[in-house]
């Protein structure tokens, strides 16, 4: 009878034993289908995963099916240094083979200084099919020993096949978490090929019947995994000492944040209207008083601005030399009376035959109002005024005291060889602390956009302090950037260009706009929204 084995006591030891015996054989083939899956965009790892373990879980019942054959595949063929090699065993070592230069391959793309991985520059996916098939043959290279296993426990064909289903519905289940996991850690993937290196030697030695305890490869990938835990405990306590919550300062701006109260900061804060109340009204109790917030929201980011001044450099508020409007003084008298009509801004900066690199002063057009009225000419040069010279080094708090005691409202921005790097104003600085103060006719600009929960599209000259007040989780904040266009190329180490994907911690950065060689633009996806999509 086919359904004999129900009432058999050892075959439902045999499934359960069949069963757990797959899931510990199965921890390697996860492993390998979390990498491979990754290669994928995105939108198709989840149906990359179910296709390929299905495809997989197929295979290994018609390998049951052919019980006979298989266990003829342990025949001895020939012998090499009185090892006896059967079909079982090529198998076994072209599998091996295959599984070590897979993994070498692996970790040559990981680890290679011009990579895709190593550098962070946008990722060529690989194509649906071929990732399907790479874990179909892998699941046949891993499973090909637990089945002729399988058969050597257990006498009935349909308690093979039970457990070999419930351990694949298994395997499906745990792939989608151990994928996000392996994705959110690269040096995971590392330390996991790493171990897929030794199951390749494991199988080639399985194949000319050098048996290996399992128990020695598994403790060794246990005692791997408990270094780089304790390695990642380091890097998070190093973190939390020196990133960006770290400092004495942030502390203390954290803890005056909280003292003023009020909800915390987000894209949806909105300025609360202020209404006068009366201790004397009736429909007043104490407890709305209490609830009323003493601060609204614009008036906490601009203590936010006050206090985060030091912090920024002035070269996150300055006005990049590219798009300075320029006047030449050795332009004819027609165009420079042009350029002047069709510039908006009030002062403009006077160059000597277009060379911007040593600028010869500022224009203020007001200074040509009177002669214009008179209808008198104009030398130019002698309306040249000289701005504030500052270095790119100095943060906005220090621009402001050099303000203050030169008496100046304009600077130039200039590097350590002089050479013109931006120009800011004493209202750049008022609209950190203020926000966005636009111009006549303008509206003002959103410092970021949320397209969709979880993702963000954001100017890339913005500073990054600014930034974080308007995201649910922060950017990392170094001296070696101030912008997101900054921290970009320093992730990247090289140009840019449209498309250019980059992970960094929480955060998936896309690069939507590149003009002249500058970041305009950059697209911002939470990791966890990004894997649900």
């Amino acid at each position: 009878m086919i359904l004999a084995w129900l009432t058999d006591p050892t075959a439902w030891a045999g499934l359960l034993t069949l069963v757990l015996l797959e899931l510990v054989l199965g921890i390697d083939n996860l492993v390998f289908v979390a990498i491979l899956a990754d290669k994928l965009p995105p939108e198709k790892r989840d149906r990359a995963r179910i296709t390929g373990l299905a495809l997989a879980l197929v295979m290994r019942l018609l390998l049951l099916v052919s019980v006979s054959w298989l266990m003829k595949l342990t025949t001895p063929l020939f012998h090499i240094l009185d090892h006896g090699v059967s079909v079982r065993g090529l198998i076994l070592i072209v599998g091996g083979l295959f599984l070590i230069y897979k993994a070498t391959s692996e970790l040559h793309e990981h680890i290679s200084p011009g990579s895709s991985h190593a550098t962070g520059k946008h990722v060529e996916y690989s194509t649906f099919g071929i990732v399907v098939a790479q874990i179909v043959v892998l699941d046949a290279i891993f499973s090909i020993d637990s089945v002729i296993t399988a058969v050597g426990m257990v006498e009935h064909i349909p308690v093979m096949m039970i457990a070999v289903v419930i351990a694949v519905c298994v395997m499906m289940i745990a792939s989608k978490p151990l994928t996000l996991f392996v994705s959110k850690h690269p040096t995971v993937i590392l330390l996991c090929l790493s171990f897929l290196l030794m199951i390749g030697f494991s199988l080639i030695c399985e194949g000319f019947e050098v048996h290996i305890p399992k128990g020695y490869v598994y403790s060794a990938i246990v005692f791997s995994v408990l270094i780089e835990m304790l390695q990642e405990l380091r890097r998070r306590r190093v973190t939390q000492v020196v990133g960006r919550r770290g400092g004495r300062r942030a502390r203390t701006t954290e803890a005056v944040m909280r003292l003023i109260g009020g909800p915390e900061l987000s894209i949806h804060t909105v300025p609360a209207e202020r209404h006068e109340v009366s201790a004397g009204s009736a429909d007043i109790t104490e407890r709305d008083l209490e609830a009323v917030p003493l601060f609204d929201a614009s008036e906490r980011r601009m203590v936010m601005g006050v206090l985060s001044l030091a912090e920024k450099p002035i070269e996150t508020i300055m006005t990049l030399r590219q798009d300075i409007e320029t006047l030449d003084r050795n332009d004819d008298h027609a165009t420079q009376i042009a350029t002047i009509e069709h510039s908006r801004h009030s002062r403009l900066v006077v160059v000597d035959s277009g060379n911007i690199d040593e600028p010869v002063g500022i224009l203020d057009k007001r200074e040509l109002l009177i002669p214009l009225m008179h209808q008198r000419s104009v030398d130019i040069s002698n309306l040249i005024q000289q701005p504030l010279v500052l270095l790119e080094n100095v943060s906005v708090i220090e621009a402001l005291e050099h303000f203050r005691n030169s008496g100046q409202s304009i600077a130039f921005i200039v590097d350590e060889f002089g050479t013109l790097q931006g120009l800011t104003t004493i209202k750049d600085i008022l609209q950190e602390i203020a926000g966005e103060l636009p111009e006549p006719g303008e509206s003002a600009k959103e410092i970021v956009v949320e397209v969709e929960p979880g993702i963000f599209d954001i100017d890339a000259s913005e500073d990054i302090h600014d930034i974080n007040q308007y995201l649910p989780l922060p950017l990392p904040v170094s001296k070696d950037y101030a912008t997101l266009a900054g921290l970009v190329l320093d992730r990247l180490e090289s140009l840019p260009y449209i498309g250019t994907v980059v992970d960094i911690e929480d955060w998936r950065l896309e690069v939507l706009g590149v003009e002249r060689h500058r970041i305009t633009t950059v697209r911002l996806i939470l990791k966890d929204h990004t894997a649900e999509r």
